[in-house]
């Protein structure tokens, strides 16, 4: 049996850019309907991706709750502390084996369509049944600028698994192929930086 593909919303990091102090989380920060930032991000990869799973710190409680009410699976990675990598890693190792693949969103990203998340799923979905295929990832573009999420097939596994530090999955779209989804949707580049952001 091969597990359908899974979303991985990472939500670990600290958002020292939104408050120095660490005190206010930026994901946790509400927007003018009233709901978090991650609350939102979430609802957009589930109404795709039925199998979330929210990766956070081990500390995190708070947004831990927000985002189980959401209907995401979490995951307690306390390595994460030291960086995307290890956030990453740590969400693909908690998905059910063997996996179709994963499609990697962020959790202060809360204004991407679910119709493009949809698309970038079916893209990956779609792209797996030749050789060729198999190691398939996919990446949407707004206006020739890379965005997010990023999907990546099964093959990617073990070296998603692997990842360490804070650079992320950045090297595997270095190392191969991209597909690349050009998509009229420019809540693909925009995320929480500041409280300013949070304006609609």
């Amino acid at each position: 049996m091969t597990f359908p593909v899974t979303g991985i919303l990472l939500a670990a990091g600290f958002g020292r850019r939104f408050d120095p102090t660490g005190r206010d989380s930026k994901l946790l920060a509400r927007l003018p309907d009233g709901q978090p930032v991650a609350w939102h991000s979430a609802r957009a990869m589930l109404a795709s991706l039925p199998e979330t799973y929210a990766v956070v710190r081990a500390d995190d409680d708070a947004l831990a709750d927000a985002l189980r009410a959401a209907g995401c699976r979490v995951v307690a990675v306390p390595e994460a502390r030291d960086g995307m990598g290890h956030a990453l890693a740590g969400g693909i190792a908690a998905t059910p084996q063997p996996a179709s693949g994963w499609v990697v969103g962020l959790a202060d990203m809360p204004w991407i369509r679910p119709e493009t998340i949809q698309a970038v799923t079916t893209s990956l979905a779609c792209g797996t049944g030749t050789p060729e295929q198999a190691g398939r990832i996919v990446v949407p573009r707004y206006r020739q600028q890379r965005g997010h999420p990023v999907a990546f097939a099964a093959t990617h596994g073990p070296a998603l698994r692997a990842l360490t530090g804070d650079e992320g999955a950045r090297m595997l779209l270095q190392q191969h192929p991209v597909t690349w989804m050009e998509v009229d949707d420019p809540g693909v580049l925009r995320d929480v930086d500041t409280p300013a952001d949070l304006g609609t």
